[in-house]
């Protein structure tokens, strides 16, 4: 177990843990809104897009995810020089844009220009800005208030399939104005957001990283890449983020294709969310003591058994624990690797290089489910189970080899 760390110098409890706060919402309107593209699948699958295959709908749920990802360099290395406020801004008119516009679409190029590309673009200046605040607000609690923070994410992967499904299917309210609701309802949500996840003034560094040892690079990307523990890292979290998303897109739909009524499938994408959250907080506070490494490569291998396992749940309590479960320890995976990365990094370049390593994944997040779409037309729920496990259990072994070159003690906390 690793000695308590202190808090920075001048460090002020209530505008960290509001930043904190912040994050969260900024959060759970940003990835818990994608992590309710399920809902939006089979909808469009049953009516708006019913001329296009699965596959071909899923690329518009990963399109925004890898917008969100791509620009993460860019905002990431913004967010060190100007400051999280200016982009936060920014990032909240795009994405009220993205949403307001998407109320108007008919058609799929309609869609996939509001809800994947304008969108995702907008998360990615919300995303990569407030991550790396809550990292360098409170880096004595680094994975505690990175998992309460990313834990805004599956509390609006709850909420928001939820409140999707009552109003397209129970209420009966047009597509139009189920987007309008989504888009007001995000609206002083995220005026919050730009008003408390503030950039720190606090001195000093909140990290342990081992490159701070090392001569400065003439330019921080180049100093990054330097590091082969930080390669290893963006290799291990990009072959776990080609199946990681799967099961949060086709959870609903395997369920209606084993006899589960649509308006009860839907809210096992809540189950998952809802999983995810305590796997955020709880494995994040666990690795303030026992190592953030230790713990993001241990909930990795455990969520790529689990994976392998999808289709072993046939019926609906099943399902529910199987999702209870992949929920659980993949929340520990999406949380904690920012943690991993602001570990091996210096803490004035910690938003640049959280962001090379989100765009590092975007090109997986952006392949991984229209691949998946394929596997399910050409090998069923089980080719698609084995993918999901395949890819995660890859990227965890990659994951153990950067934690053994940090420290080739397995017991060691790091």
């Amino acid at each position: 177990m690793a000695p308590p760390l202190e808090p920075p110098p001048n460090y002020n409890s209530i505008r960290a843990w509001l930043a904190v706060a912040g994050a969260f919402i900024a959060l759970y309107c940003t990835v818990g809104f994608l992590n309710a593209f399920g809902v939006y699948q089979e909808y469009y699958k049953s009516g708006l897009l019913k001329a296009y295959t699965d596959s071909d709908i899923s690329w518009i749920g990963s399109v925004a995810i890898f917008f969100l990802y791509i620009g993460s360099p860019i905002a990431g290395l913004l967010v060190d020089k100007l400051g999280p406020t200016i982009l936060l801004i920014i990032g909240s008119i795009g994405q009220l844009v993205a949403v307001f516009l998407s109320s108007l679409c008919t058609q799929y190029y309609q869609l996939f220009l509001s809800q994947a590309v304008l969108l995702g673009a907008s998360m990615s200046l919300i995303l990569t800005p407030c991550v790396a605040v809550v990292s360098r607000r409170v880096p004595h609690r680094r994975g505690l208030a990175l998992g309460i923070a990313i834990g805004g994410s599956s509390i609006g992967g709850i909420v928001w399939p939820i409140m999707l499904e009552q109003l397209l299917y129970s209420d009966g309210v047009s597509f139009g104005w189920v987007q309008r609701a989504v888009g007001f309802t995000m609206l002083p949500l995220l005026a919050v957001a730009c008003l408390t996840a503030l950039r720190s003034v606090t001195g000093g560094s909140g990290s342990e990283s081992p490159l701070e040892e090392k001569p400065k690079a003439s330019h921080p990307i180049v100093e990054m890449f330097k590091n082969f523990t930080f390669v290893l890292l963006c290799l291990g979290l990009g072959l776990i983020y080609l199946g990681l998303f799967t099961p949060f897109f086709y959870i609903s739909a395997y369920a209606v294709d084993n006899g589960t009524p649509s308006s009860t499938a839907f809210y096992l994408i809540s189950v998952i969310n809802a999983a995810s959250f305590f796997g955020r907080v709880l494995p994040g506070h666990l690795a303030d003591q026992y190592g953030h490494f230790n713990m993001c490569t241990l909930s990795v291998l455990v969520s790529g058994i689990i994976g392998f396992t999808w289709t072993s749940a046939h019926n609906l309590p099943g399902m529910i624990i199987w999702s209870i479960a992949y929920g659980f320890t993949s929340g520990a995976v999406l949380s904690l690797q920012s943690a991993c990365v602001a570990k091996i990094s210096k803490r004035e370049q910690q938003g640049t290089a959280l962001g090379l390593v989100m765009g590092c994944v975007s090109v997986a997040a952006l392949v991984g489910t229209p691949i998946s779409g394929q596997i399910l037309l050409r090998a069923g729920y089980l080719g698609l189970g084995v993918w999901t496990g395949a890819t995660i259990l890859a990227g965890g072994v990659v994951l153990a080899v950067a934690r053994l070159r940090l420290d080739r003690r397995i017991l060691a906390t790091y």
